[in-house]
């Protein structure tokens, strides 16, 4: 897989058709390694996009009072180190035991 930057939307459709590859178990051991390293590392990229999306949203919902309001954000309202209030998880499709 390239290193350049997917969208979201790219991004999860990549996952997806790696979890269904693997899922067919036809691969070899080396390529399905592969797979899941591009999987795992796909499912925190996604994940990562969603808990921005999240803050974003936060930020743009109240202000420090609780009151609705628009409010400009910079980077570092945006930073990685920040946990978010709720943790979610990627779900596929037809998806009842997905690791991810």
């Amino acid at each position: 897989m390239a290193d350049k930057k997917l969208t979201f939307e790219t991004s999860l459709q990549e996952l997806e058709r790696i979890v269904r590859r693997l899922e067919e178990g036809d691969s070899s051991l080396e390529d399905s390694l592969k797979l899941f390293e591009d999987g795992v590392r796909l499912s925190r990229e996604c994940q990562e996009r969603l808990n921005q999306a999240e803050r974003r949203i936060e930020v743009l919902l109240k202000d420090e009072t609780g009151n609705p309001t628009l409010q400009t954000i910079g980077k570092d309202d945006l930073r990685e180190d920040r946990e978010p209030k709720i943790k979610k998880r990627i779900v596929f499709e037809n998806d009842e035991e997905s690791p991810f």
